[in-house]
């Protein structure tokens, strides 16, 4: 299963975004002269492993958390869309 984030063509938005593209688009030299976000994944866990780790732990952790509260209490109410966001539930 791939997401279709990955397929995203990134665009120069800001400063980093501009170096990025450019560092990645030297790197990979696409034909058609698109960076994708999978190309940019790719070059992160090739050259800083260590960020794409920390960034998956952290995304595996909340999951992981999330999933233990639905569980628990079932899915959140008051719309928090996240456990952080959920309100006190009153146990009777």
């Amino acid at each position: 299963m791939e997401s279709d984030t990955l397929k995203e063509t990134v665009e120069s938005e800001n400063p980093m975004k501009e170096w990025l593209v450019n560092y990645i688009g030297d790197k990979y030299t696409p034909e058609n002269g698109e960076i994708t976000v999978e190309m940019i994944v790719e070059a992160m866990a090739e050259e800083f492993p260590e960020f794409v780790l920390a960034v998956a732990q952290e995304n595996f952790i909340r999951g992981y958390q999330q999933a233990l509260y639905d569980v628990d209490y079932g899915p959140l109410k008051g719309g928090a869309t996240n456990v952080n966001e959920q309100e006190p539930i009153e146990l009777t």
